[in-house]
């Protein structure tokens, strides 16, 4: 387990431009006035909320920088039972995303089979919306992966495994958007 894990770290840490791109985007969305948002379910919202957290607090306790804008759409959960009561558990995160969303900003969907139907549908709406997009994916992506800008992939179907590099990963763009911007 712990082999593979490393294993698959050492492999996403192969190509590093994919990362860039992702703290690219959040640079100039975060410079522009602009905020993160970020959703998923189950661990993935864990990683979601937990991301944002990182944006709004800070990453490092050694660096001293100001709040930046982040925000998970999974974690109101008078919001997403409402929407799910009236719209369908497919508009979990669209739905909020319309009223909440604006061009500039950059929406992480997260998921690590790369089929959560109601991800997808918030990554097609931002893409509408002129909201860059970012994929924490698994497996070969799934249907997320063409609505994504930029997506990283980690290469395994074991949850675990997925989730333990997506926040990995999460935390690089983080520190690296934190070296640039603090």
């Amino acid at each position: 387990m712990l082999r593979r894990s490393a294993e698959l770290k050492l492999a996403m840490a192969q190509d590093a431009a994919p990362v860039l791109a992702i703290v690219g985007a959040c640079e100039r969305a975060i410079r522009a006035g602009n905020k993160l948002i970020f959703c998923g379910n189950g661990g993935s919202a864990a990683d979601a909320q937990h991301l944002a957290t990182e944006m709004v607090i800070r990453l490092r306790g050694s660096v001293v920088r100001d709040s930046w804008p982040a925000m998970t759409l999974a974690l109101d959960t008078s919001a997403l039972t409402a929407v799910v009561n009236d719209f369908g558990a497919e508009q979990m995160f669209a739905r909020p995303l319309k009223g909440l969303g604006k061009p500039g900003d950059v929406l992480f969907g997260i998921t690590t089979s790369g089929r959560s139907a109601n991800v997808v549908a918030a990554l097609k709406l931002a893409r509408e919306m002129g909201i860059a997009t970012v994929g924490l994916l698994g497996g070969d992506g799934g249907p997320a992966l063409a609505w994504c800008d930029h997506a990283l992939v980690v290469p395994d179907t074991d949850t675990a495994r997925i989730q333990e590099c997506h926040i990995t990963l999460g935390h690089a763009v983080l520190t690296l958007l934190e070296d640039r911007l603090a």
